[in-house]
């Protein structure tokens, strides 16, 4: 359920950034239709991870972390090595992008590049705030879901930090739509 929520919430984001004129040339219906297909692969590298780690109740320590954070770049290896097999298809292109910085933040404290702002790409910025929101309202074996409102407090504190502004300002315009995908 989790990548299928993820496309519909990366959707409406897209859809909502393509009124800014900053956008309006560069996002497309291509662009969302790949960004749809593409969001579900970001955590594909997660198939390469222990199940303790992937299932465990508590936080995780420094070294499961570490470990944790691999699974960006067995994800990107993975879909590369598929990108090779069929080049014409370009929702992969960009579930590389998505994969490789999904977990970037906007002021650059994010890995696994420590990319600032617009050096992240878009889809990536897009599928971060998507896949954030959608871990808040969902209930995992190490937490309790939030309510939306609280979801919806949290996203708007990161704005500027941990993800791209101009993306919040359409997650606060849009994100009804987001509650009624809600878990």
């Amino acid at each position: 359920e989790h990548i299928n929520r993820l496309g519909s919430y990366a959707k409406i984001l897209a859809k909502g950034l393509m009124r800014n004129p900053k956008y309006s040339n560069f996002i497309n219906r291509r662009y969302i239709d790949d960004l749809f297909a593409s969001a579900p692969l970001h955590d594909i590298g997660k198939v390469g991870i222990d199940d303790a780690i992937l299932k465990k109740k508590g936080p995780l320590d420094e070294s499961e972390q570490l470990q944790m954070k691999k699974h960006v770049e067995l994800g990107y290896q993975t879909i590369h090595a598929i990108k090779e097999q069929f080049p014409q298809a370009t929702f992969l292109e960009m579930g590389l992008a998505i994969i490789k910085s999904h977990h970037e933040k906007f002021d650059g404290t994010g890995y696994p590049d420590g990319l600032k702002g617009e050096e992240i790409p878009l889809s990536a910025r897009i599928v971060a705030l998507a896949d954030y929101y959608d871990a808040l309202v969902s209930e995992r074996v190490y937490k309790k879901a939030f309510s939306h409102q609280d979801a919806f407090k949290e996203i708007v504190s990161l704005k500027g930090t941990h993800f791209d502004p101009e993306i919040v300002d359409v997650f606060i315009e849009y994100h009804q739509e987001f509650k009624k995908l809600n878990p």
